[in-house]
């Protein structure tokens, strides 16, 4: 799930240089849009509260680019920054008007069950094997879009040179707004799969949101691959660091990285070095 929150960050950094501290929440309003939709409509097939949660989610974040980013967009990128920052919070506290404080059980859509291989002492539950494939799924759908088609072609443009990309009849603004649609979209569906891993409530965002920053910088924000390798990274070191420490040493661990991957690496593993005019 990591790997695809990290592609929204990596996504939106890629074309406008903005680490968007808000794409947590985005991914707590589609869970809590999705988990309504299901709870109060009865019959509701897990697909359809997906699928509003994936549409909500890139909504929002396209009416948070044009009210809260675009303006901003030729300041200086502490700015632009701030601005994340306060909208992250804006929107958790937007969320415990609408829905509530107190967090609300995301109702059980997967059968119940393992696989378990005995010799190896490993078992899968049969819930956490579909949100694989899910994530599996998307992110080929994603990786399809950006490289086969004429919008990615246009983002990869865009990502490489704004500036050209306009001069070459490129909507840049309507790419920008694509972007963090998506990167949203994708958001609000690892919503839906961590709601009902775990519970929804307006803070949901903030831990996997943090890990996910983390994993995109591991990978070389910016980077397609690089997101989906780091954020499989991330829940690999998380879920070992569980097994054989303790779950309260998984987000001291996801920081550590962070600062070793910037202390040693800023590029991290697939970024590339840039040259910045001064």
């Amino acid at each position: 799930m990591y790997a695809l929150i990290a592609l929204g960050y990596t996504m939106v950094y890629g074309i406008i240089a903005l680490i968007n501290f808000a794409h947590g929440e985005f991914l707590m309003m589609g869970s809590f849009l999705g988990a309504l939709l299901i709870n109060r409509v009865q019959g509701t097939p897990l697909i359809v509260g997906l699928a509003l949660a994936m549409v909500s989610s890139g909504l929002i974040a396209v009416v948070t680019e044009r009210v809260a980013y675009k303006p901003l967009r030729e300041q200086p990128k502490i700015f632009v920054l701030t601005a994340a920052i306060a909208v992250s919070v804006l929107l958790q506290n937007v969320a415990r008007l609408i829905f509530g404080a107190s967090a609300i059980a995301f109702p059980a859509a997967f059968p119940e069950g393992s696989i378990n291989f005995d010799g190896l002492g490993i078992w899968i539950e049969y819930s956490q094997l579909i949100i694989v494939v899910l994530s599996v799924v998307l992110m080929v759908q994603l990786w399809y879009f950006v490289n086969k088609t004429k919008i990615g072609m246009a983002m990869r443009a865009t990502a490489q040179d704004i500036e050209a990309a306009r001069l070459m009849g490129i909507n840049t603004d309507r790419i920008i707004s694509i972007t963090f649609y998506i990167g949203a979209s994708l958001a609000g569906a690892v919503g839906v799969l961590y709601g009902m891993q775990y519970s929804v409530d307006p803070l949901m965002g903030v831990q996997p949101g943090l890990a996910a920053f983390v994993a995109a910088v591991l990978g070389g924000i910016g980077s397609l691959p690089g997101a989906m390798i780091g954020g499989v990274l991330i829940g690999v070191i998380e879920n070992l660091v569980a097994g054989y420490l303790s779950s309260t040493y998984q987000s001291a661990i996801t920081f550590l990285i962070l600062i070793l991957v910037l202390s040693i690496k800023p590029t991290g593993l697939l970024g590339r070095k840039t040259v910045v005019k001064v």
